[in-house]
């Protein structure tokens, strides 16, 4: 069945899985670097924000700093788990037998949709929506 996310991998297909194992890790490494880069642009803005426009009066401490700092956090965490799941596969791949990870798809959702409501709660509470 082509669907099975556990179908045993043809000796033959070994080394284009092994680089393609290879350019996921990469593109979660890319992916992370996007995240705390945006992470430390949140951070950076909410200081000039407080230098120039003197909002902390009016808001008290940003919570684009927080939110910043969790992107860093994140994106930081997220090559970690990169190259923990790049070791799985490889191991999968030279057993011939691969498993998708439905864990840590699952975990990996959920933090980038906690981040996500965060940010509309930010928005909602900055904006004076909410």
């Amino acid at each position: 069945m082509p669907d099975d996310p556990t179908s045993p991998l043809p000796h033959a297909n070994h080394a284009a899985e092994f680089l393609a194992n290879e350019r996921t890790f990469l593109a979660w490494v890319r992916t992370s670097i996007a995240v705390i880069t945006l992470g430390f642009a949140v951070t950076k803005f909410d200081a000039v924000l407080h230098d120039v426009a003197h909002v902390r009066a009016r808001h008290g401490v940003g919570w684009s700093a927080g939110m910043g700092i969790a992107m860093i956090v994140l994106g930081g965490l997220l090559p970690v788990l990169a190259a923990w799941r790049y070791h799985v596969v490889n191991r999968q791949i030279e057993r011939g037998w691969v498993k998708a990870d439905r864990p840590l798809i699952v975990l990996v959702t959920i933090l980038v949709v906690a981040l996500a409501v965060a940010f509309v709660v930010y928005f909602q509470h900055d904006l004076g929506l909410g």
